[in-house]
């Protein structure tokens, strides 16, 4: 079975990690929550601990489909500057793998020069770094095997349309129903 890797950094913004990995969850896609700390506990922006499923060097991404990179300022940072994991984007990048990422997380997208051509979208305030992008204002952009969003806000949003980019807009549309969620395609 492919896997989606959701990418836990401290100070990760908690809903923009955990809504997508529940809507994919839901899907029937193995979500697994990887984190970039040392141990497998890791407290997000707003003093919420979450339990990874494993460490990001033990860690098998052979038959990953999707990275998923939630935000926070400080979560955002932490990925940014975790180089095995801007390696690993820059390997997804050149096997066409899905990249998603929300809130200031497009922004490591942006300054490893991938969206450039692309269209995306991130938290206000960090649209310079989105370096080669067609900057939107939607709340979720998907450009090619690119998905940005916004921010905590459209998290579930963002989810939905990471199951659309994978298994297409009926069955987005059905779980979003499921969920009563009035999904604005």
């Amino acid at each position: 079975m492919l896997k989606v890797f959701v990418i836990l950094a401290p100070g990760f913004e908690e809903i923009e990690a955990l809504a997508p990995a529940d809507v994919l969850k839901r899907a029937g896609y193995e979500t697994i929550l990887v984190s970039i700390a040392s141990e497998l506990t890791v407290t997000g922006s707003h003093g919420i601990t979450v339990t990874a499923d494993t460490l990001f060097k033990d860690a098998d991404f052979s038959d990953a489909l999707m990275l998923v990179l939630p935000g926070g300022m400080l979560g955002t940072k932490n990925l940014a500057e975790y180089e095995p994991l801007t390696k690993l984007i820059c390997e997804f990048a050149q096997e066409e793998k899905f990249l998603a990422a929300i809130c200031a997380a497009p922004s490591i997208l942006g300054k490893l020069g991938l969206l450039n051509g692309h269209a995306a979208t991130c938290f206000p305030g960090y649209e310079d770094c989105l370096e080669g992008a067609d900057v939107k204002t939607d709340n979720v952009v998907v450009s090619g095997k690119y998905i940005t969003a916004r921010g905590a806000g459209v998290s579930v949003e963002f989810g939905l349309r990471l199951l659309e980019a994978l298994l297409g807009r009926s069955q987005a549309e059905n779980m979003a129903n499921k969920m009563i969620f009035t999904y604005p395609f």
